[in-house]
């Protein structure tokens, strides 16, 4: 009688490789997040850009090229023309969203309260602390060593959930700020974990988005352009629906 031990699956080389990387970005954005929310860092906007501007350098030293973390020149009239039109359609939308009485509540956020705040952190703050060094980490370096571990399926899975967990931390004073959120989901601890996981739906969600963005054009520019359209344009709405509305 013979007994055969189970044959362990066989990772080739390069797919090994790409398992170690995956391991290493994934580690890195769990400490960059706990360190920019949870410790004295938290008060410094440049934790993030410095912690994933290092993290560009790992890739760098893995092997990944500018072409697979879509900072290419070659693409990036591509992305561009994505870009402008991700964020003509994000204006329509919010300012739609902004007309209608129904819905104008829910930009009332206390962060972008007077015009002022809202256009530095539209044109300053979102961009370099958030919307470049996420979509660096998330649409460049993740998303390379996602497909090259498992193909377009998995960069797409799991980038995007991987983008809604990013956001759980960012999340939790998300209903003391929003006087619609508080208003419709209350402002005890049930209502901040119910906000907390409606903005991971909803951040996985645009992350699907933001992935076939990258994925279309090849470049990280067009994302980059959604992204910032998506948070730049909800603080300016937010500043008018305080300021004139």
């Amino acid at each position: 009688m013979f007994v055969f031990a189970a044959r362990r699956p066989h990772l080739s080389g390069s797919r090994r490789s790409a398992l170690i990387d995956v391991a290493l970005l994934v580690g890195s954005l769990a400490i960059i997040n706990s360190l920019a929310h949870f410790t004295e860092l938290a008060s410094y906007r440049s934790t993030v850009p410095l912690g994933v501007a290092a993290m560009v350098l790992l890739a760098f030293a893995r092997g990944y090229t500018p072409q697979a973390m879509g900072i290419s020149r070659a693409t990036l009239r591509r992305g561009a023309r994505w870009a402008g039109i991700s964020m003509a359609a994000v204006i329509l939308v919010v300012g739609a969203g902004l007309a209608l009485p129904l819905t104008r509540e829910f930009f009332l956020n206390d962060s972008y309260a007077t015009l002022r705040r809202a256009l530095l952190a539209a044109l300053v703050i979102i961009p370099l602390q958030t919307v470049v060094p996420e979509e660096l980490a998330f649409r460049g370096m993740l998303h390379a060593s996602l497909a090259r571990l498992g193909g377009t399926k998995l960069v797409f899975g799991a980038g995007s959930v991987l983008f809604g967990l990013w956001h759980i931390s960012s999340s939790l004073g998300l209903t003391a700020s929003n006087a619609g959120l508080s208003g419709l989901l209350g402002s005890g601890s049930l209502g901040t974990w119910i906000g907390v996981g409606l903005a991971v739906l909803a951040t996985a969600g645009a992350g699907a988005v933001l992935t076939w963005l990258r994925h279309h054009t090849d470049s990280v520019i067009a994302p980059i352009g959604l992204h910032w359209a998506l948070n730049a344009t909800g603080a300016l709405a937010a500043a008018a629906a305080w300021t004139w509305l």
